[in-house]
């Protein structure tokens, strides 16, 4: 009998893809720009 994957897991994997999917949008635009501007990551 198969289980159900728990709700946890899906919303984890869901927000590690939006993170992974927001970080590569956002280096991707900065190369668009030419001129890196600062992000909060970086500063840190």
């Amino acid at each position: 009998m198969k289980r159900k994957p728990d709700l946890l897991w899906v919303l984890v994997i869901l927000f590690g893809l939006g993170v992974v999917t927001t970080g590569y949008a956002q280096s991707h635009w900065e190369q668009q720009q030419g001129a890196p501007s600062p992000s909060l990551f970086r500063s840190l």
